[in-house]
């Protein structure tokens, strides 16, 4: 396989000051003014003449781009077995993504690992070996060289442009399940390209092989989709959701390498079904969002016509893109192409009112999911190139001051809840905690993939 067929290049680096646009800072061409006013950039805010966006790098603990040549507008983090809850530097993760290229070039999937993620914020012992090192230039170079982050890829062919891509572990197996502009569903046994990263050899082997075929093929959709899950809580069990408005329930079979898929759709939504979450502890329950406005719960044990328990018909005044369910609470976060961000309350959808809404996306909101670690932690992102972090339990301080930043007005009309903004990449897709690395977030757009780490979180 050919690592520059449809993807005209696989790099990852290292994010230099003047490459993100992360927790600005305006800074003036004239140093005596600089000093002495220091403001916040806010997205929307006109820059003067003599000033430029400068990346605050103090607000990162660790900041890192991904290049793939083709736009990877899907992609998963893939379960590993190197552990839970590490912080440890360097630090590795494995994503599978899918690219959406240009007609005359192939699709793939990707299967990364990226590796050798070093701190990009120094620690004060970080400065002393600096400054043991600074008449040693050879030193201090070899130690940058050491420092420098990994990406190694394996590539799956793929008929279509992928419109998502979902990963889960079922056993000692990685499975990936992608939905294809042409209206199939795919799953994927990713243990081939998962050796083939870890090893040169075995890499150099993978791409001379036959192509990777899929372990399983649904084209019972009428048309495309975007929407799909794995279960949680059931082994194997997933949901895909298409443009027409259905969407339908896997269940695996005995063999572990072919699944059952029920062809008699969900009945209720009346137009595409945007996006599908599986509870994180009901086996048979299942929560969708669709272009018709709405969100349903519902109970997949029932028969198809009578399956939707609850429904909140006009949960935004347009499409609804995307819905994440928190993983200790009750409760279910909603974006749409009205750029509102909707908290739900589960024990209250009856009342078809959330419980909170925040108006700070100036677009189409993209994506959404919450801390896996931290139930009241949730991170948005869409297509005004923000990831914004948000922390449902700050509440606002009226005694609190504002420190002298120069814009306090703009600063004070803020959600309390709202603990970052993370900018630099053009026309966010997808974002995705990962659940082994606390507080670690990866992100994908048309301009490439991020990983990073914040000091809010």
């Amino acid at each position: 396989m050919d690592t520059n067929e449809g993807n005209d290049e696989l790099t990852m680096e290292v994010i230099e000051p003047e490459d993100a646009e992360s927790d600005m800072e305006p800074e003036s061409d004239d140093e005596g003014e600089s000093k002495q006013v220091k403001e916040v950039y806010l997205p929307g805010q006109k820059l003067a003449e003599d000033e430029e966006l400068v990346c605050d790098e103090s607000a990162y603990v660790m900041l890192h781009q991904a290049s793939t040549g083709a736009p990877c507008l899907s992609f998963d983090i893939i379960p590993d077995e190197l552990g839970k809850g590490r912080e440890s530097f360097p630090l590795t993760a494995y994503i599978v993504a899918g690219t959406q290229a240009a007609r005359t070039h192939v699709n793939n999937l990707i299967v990364m690992k990226m590796s050798n993620l070093h701190k990009t914020q120094e620690d004060d012992d970080d400065d002393e070996d600096e400054e043991e090192l600074e008449d040693d230039q050879d030193e201090v170079a070899n130690k940058e060289e050491l420092k420098k982050p990994q990406m190694t890829c394996a590539l799956i062919k793929h008929q279509g442009c992928v419109n998502r891509v979902r990963a889960r572990r079922l056993g000692n197996t990685v499975f990936a399940a992608s939905w294809s502009e042409l209206g199939r569903v795919n799953i994927w046994n990713l243990t081939q390209p998962l050796q083939a990263v870890e090893d040169a050899q075995l890499l150099k082997q993978y791409e001379q092989s036959e192509a990777l075929r899929p372990a399983f093929t649904f084209s019972g959709h009428q048309q495309e989709g975007y929407a799909v899950d794995w279960s949680s809580c059931a082994d194997g069990v997933l949901a895909t959701g298409d443009c027409r408005r259905d969407i339908h329930i896997w269940s695996p079979l005995e063999d572990g390498t072919s699944w059952k898929v029920d062809q008699r759709p969900l009945v209720g939504h009346t137009q595409s079904v945007e996006d599908l979450q599986w509870s994180p502890n009901e086996r048979s329950v299942l929560a969708s969002c669709s272009v018709d406005k709405s969100i349903r719960i519902w109970d997949c044990r029932a028969a198809p016509q009578k399956a939707c328990m609850l429904t909140c018909a006009d949960a935004h005044e347009s499409d609804i893109n995307v819905i994440s369910w928190n993983h200790t609470e009750p409760f279910i976060a909603s974006g749409g192409d009205d750029g509102y961000l909707h908290i739900w309350d589960l024990r209250q959808f009856q009342s078809q009112k959330p419980i909170a809404t925040f108006k700070h996306h100036t677009d189409h909101i993209t994506t959404v999911e919450w801390s896996p670690s931290e139930a009241t932690v949730l991170a948005s992102g869409g297509d005004d190139d923000q990831i914004a972090l948000w922390d449902l339990a700050v509440e606002k301080d009226a005694d609190q001051e504002q420190a002298n930043t120069g814009n306090e007005d703009d600063l004070n009309k803020l959600p309390p809840q709202l603990l970052f903004i993370h900018q630099g990449q053009k026309e966010i897709k997808e974002l995705h905690w990962h659940a082994q690395m606390p507080g670690v977030l990866l992100s994908t757009a048309h301009s490439g993939f991020n990983i990073f780490r914040t000091i809010s979180v």
